[in-house]
């Protein structure tokens, strides 16, 4: 079913992709900061969901059709690009649903399904991921053995390691909170989680 040669060199190969700064750690942090790990979670579903289809349909070839046609990327990518600009925004200013609050107060909450969609929005809408993947996987599948089993495989470990990866910058962001808190310096943390927002906002702007 599998190469376990393949298999040896894949895992820590994608290992480190996940773990390497990105657009979606940088949320993961900036929602663990304003949401909590827990409610970050919803995000990470639609992040992994997005991560899936990607990856099986840019070795499924359909990327090679889709990046010759980067208007409908563009389109997207400008969408989720100013919802997370307004979002930062927001946070700068001490107000909205990210906004984190002062000690004692009850932190506002996104919507899971806004949550969901951002984490899903921001995974598919970076043609550097499929172009990634379009080059990336296909070496790792061994010819002579079945295709979708192979593919379905290496797609749930890429699945496994982004959600390690990104329940590891949502604690971080999560600690990062709590230590600001106990310094009772909370306009100082949404400015750092606003100016993260940004930059995933840029990002996808120029990714």
């Amino acid at each position: 079913m599998l190469n376990l040669t393949l298999l040896g060199v894949f895992i820590p190969t994608f290992l480190f992709v996940s773990v390497t700064p990105g657009m979606c750690m940088t949320l993961a942090m900036t929602l663990g900061m304003s949401q909590g790990v827990r409610r970050t979670f919803w995000m990470m579903w639609g992040e992994m969901l997005g991560v899936a289809l990607v990856a099986i349909l840019a070795v499924s070839g359909v990327a090679a059709i889709m990046l010759q046609f980067p208007a409908a990327f563009q389109w997207l990518k400008v969408v989720g690009a100013c919802y997370l600009g307004y979002v930062g925004l927001q946070m700068w200013r001490a107000k909205g649903k990210l906004a984190l609050q002062q000690v004692g107060l009850v932190p506002q909450l996104m919507p899971r399904r806004a949550l969901f969609s951002q984490g899903f929005i921001t995974a598919v809408s970076n043609p550097k991921g499929w172009a990634f993947h379009m080059a990336l996987l296909p070496p790792f599948i061994d010819s002579q053995l079945a295709f979708w089993p192979q593919l379905l495989v290496l797609v749930a470990i890429i699945i496994l390691l982004e959600f390690l990866s990104m329940l590891l910058y949502a604690s971080g962001g999560k600690a990062l909170a709590a230590f600001f808190n106990q310094q009772n310096n909370v306009q100082t943390l949404n400015r750092i989680a606003a100016s993260l927002m940004f930059a995933v906002a840029l990002w996808m702007l120029l990714g």
